[in-house]
């Protein structure tokens, strides 16, 4: 999170205060949109922990959010190297975009590995909403033995697919195994931001 020193560095003159800020989603690194601030809509947002702009169409402060209830809820703020460029990591509380979609840029762009952050919110969403013709339901319903048998099952066949040069296969039996480990993950309460958390520290 910025620190009173690094708000201090901020160079408001350079933007004629209206500081670009980027929206990415925390969860999954997705670009969510672009808005502006001047320096009350940053103290907002650090005094409400929302996301807060200043509109230039409407020429007031605005909360995203505040009509919609979609909110983005800040995570971090960093600023870049010139002091005149903001980045927000934020948790959405729904679409970000008026049009109903995650993105307001094309959602059909983006990292590859999107989407798996999109997947395990999608698992998370029937683990806490079970729904009885939901495959993913009925794995969280049979138990973590069940959930663990499967990942062990597909970890085999991922190898056999590799041993085997079968390249189709292995696609097919890796994208299985990806997905049952992010169930058994979540089914012990264990997100998958956290194994990412714990990669990046052994990257270091």
């Amino acid at each position: 999170m910025l620190t009173d020193q690094k708000i201090e560095s901020l160079d408001w003159v350079k933007v004629d205060n209206m500081m670009p800020v980027v929206v990415q989603d925390a969860y999954n690194g997705k670009v969510l949109m672009l808005g502006y601030m001047n320096q009350e809509a940053l103290n907002k947002t650090l005094e409400l922990g929302q996301v807060t702009f200043f509109s230039r169409t409407k020429q007031r402060l605005w909360t995203k959010g505040e009509t919609s209830g979609d909110f983005l809820t800040v995570v971090d703020i960093a600023k870049d190297c010139d002091n005149d460029t903001l980045l927000i990591m934020a948790t959405p509380a729904g679409p970000t975009c008026h049009l109903g979609t995650q993105s307001c840029f094309d959602d059909s762009k983006g990292f590859a590995l999107d989407f798996i952050g999109h997947l395990d919110n999608v698992i998370e969403q029937r683990y806490n909403n079970p729904d009885e013709a939901s495959y993913t339901s009925s794995l969280f319903k049979r138990g973590v033995k069940r959930m663990a048998q499967k990942v062990g099952e597909e970890g085999v066949e991922v190898a056999l697919a590799a041993a085997t040069n079968d390249r189709e296969e292995l696609i097919n039996e890796s994208s299985d195994l990806l997905y049952h480990l992010l169930v058994l993950l979540r089914g012990k309460g264990v997100p998958m931001s956290e194994v990412m958390d714990n990669l990046r520290q052994r990257h270091k």
